[in-house]
């Protein structure tokens, strides 16, 4: 139970909660407001969720990049390869579908698209790329070419 009432509209059920999204503009409305109140629902549900969190390290082998997608089905995902070595990891999670007599109290999980780009190193081997899907996390696997040693040549030193 709130314990302010809902003098501000919205879902909003406590202005004192810091991990609310709900954010209330008291110039809402005016036309110099320019704050993410007025975005639209939909753009900031899209921000919210357009950085999705990756961990992306270098091992002697390849380079692996993970993806947090909870939720998420595989078929809802896309990883691609441009040219110029770039790596494209794009997807969308879709908003729950609300029913007329549904009353929410809290709507944290964002939903809409997502997109990340990684230019990749030279060192690639963009043939061989590999990617899997676990427990909502997307694992993408891109080998690296062996790196050639330069010979060395040992030369006899005369008396």
């Amino acid at each position: 139970m709130s314990l302010i009432p809902s003098f501000f509209g919205g879902r909003r059920s406590n202005v004192f909660d810091p991990f609310s999204l709900d954010i209330w503009d008291p110039f809402e409305g005016f036309p110099f407001s320019g704050t993410v109140a007025n975005v639209p629902t939909a753009a900031r549900e899209t921000v919210a969720f357009a950085s999705a969190r990756i961990d992306w390290k270098e091992t002697p082998e390849a380079h692996v990049f993970k993806v947090d997608l909870p939720g998420i089905k595989k078929e809802e995902v896309k990883v691609e390869v441009e040219e110029g070595r770039v790596l494209q990891i794009s997807g969308e999670r879709s908003r729950e579908q609300e029913e007329k007599d549904d009353k929410w109290h809290r709507l944290e999980r964002s939903s809409g698209k997502f997109l990340r780009r990684f230019r990749l190193p030279e060192n690639t081997k963009m043939e061989e790329i590999k990617a899997a899907m676990e427990n909502g996390v997307l694992t993408v696997t891109v080998p690296k070419m062996e790196e050639k040693k330069p010979e060395v040549k040992a030369i006899d030193i005369s008396a």
